[in-house]
């Protein structure tokens, strides 16, 4: 085989066991399995969601909410995404009882950049959540992610940051792992 297509290969086999982790993380999410989940996050990662704000055709620099300045959905770390699952799990969280239902999809996934130690990805996804009768809710963006490579998991959550196409969020709570 040649160069070539040895790499394409390699691109292919990569991309697809990014795939297969992504859809073994949506499917804990989906599950409620959120131990299991952090699992899969890195003891140092970085999570972020910025507010996005309408701005004037042109004035693209100002639409997003800016890490560690401005007010953000979320900017938390490993310790943060604990404590939330704690909580979660106590039962007793207002916000989740009943519990919602959810449905994590991904698509248009690409690899954007691989040193040999960490992939740099981004991915659309789709969130659909339901509660009680009438609750629904459809969380739509783009995600970026780093992944460091991992011996256990193949890999691990290190960067995340999500970007919704929403100024204004129309769910009533935000307990929603993306």
């Amino acid at each position: 085989m040649n160069d070539a297509r040895e790499k394409a290969l390699d691109r292919l086999v990569l991309k697809d066991g990014v795939e297969q982790f992504f859809q073994h993380e949506n499917d804990l999410l989906d599950t409620r399995q959120y131990e299991a989940w952090l699992g899969l996050l890195s003891d140092d990662i970085r999570y972020w969601m910025p507010l996005a704000r309408n701005r004037a055709f042109g004035d693209w620099d100002g639409e997003w909410t800016r890490k560690g300045q401005d007010l953000n959905w979320f900017d938390e770390g490993k310790f943060e995404l604990e404590q939330r699952v704690k909580q979660l799990m106590t039962g007793l969280h207002w916000a989740e009882e009943p519990v919602s239902r959810t449905c994590h999809i991904f698509a248009n996934l690409q690899i954007r950049e691989d040193d040999g130690e960490t992939l740099h990805t981004y991915l659309r996804f789709i969130v659909y959540r339901n509660r009680t009768e009438t609750e629904t809710d459809f969380f739509v963006g783009k995600r970026n992610d780093v992944l460091r490579r991992d011996a256990t998991f193949g890999f691990k959550v290190a960067a995340r940051e999500i970007f919704l196409d929403q100024n204004v969020l129309l769910a009533k709570n935000l307990t929603t792992f993306f």
